[in-house]
């Protein structure tokens, strides 16, 4: 992903560059984008809500694995702190260019 060409230019051609992908995937809700509504994070119906520690973890791997760049999923661990109502994913993956670690707070 690179916008600008220039000093500007996001990451490209390192682990970074599917890490930032793979952040921009999981911020991205299904149906949120105008152009492809069949694309997105699911979050309504399998991340958010009480019934969904099932398949919330599976939903977000799948996620992050089907990114481009992303090469495998080499670790995943995601966290809920229920004072904060915060959940956040950490993943070890092996991109095109390297290995990376994504830390992202949903």
């Amino acid at each position: 992903m690179t916008f600008g060409h220039s000093a500007a230019d996001f990451w490209q051609d390192v682990p970074e560059a599917p890490a930032q992908a793979v952040k921009t995937r999981l911020a991205l809700w299904l149906g949120e984008w105008f152009l492809d509504t069949t694309d997105g994070t699911p979050y309504n119906t399998k991340i958010l809500g009480k019934h969904t520690s099932g398949t919330r973890d599976a939903a977000l791997r799948e996620r992050i694995v089907g990114t481009e760049g992303v090469t495998s999923l080499d670790a995943y661990s995601s966290t809920y702190d229920p004072d904060t109502r915060s959940f956040t994913v950490s993943a070890t993956i092996t991109t095109d260019y390297g290995a990376t670690t994504v830390t992202a707070p949903l």
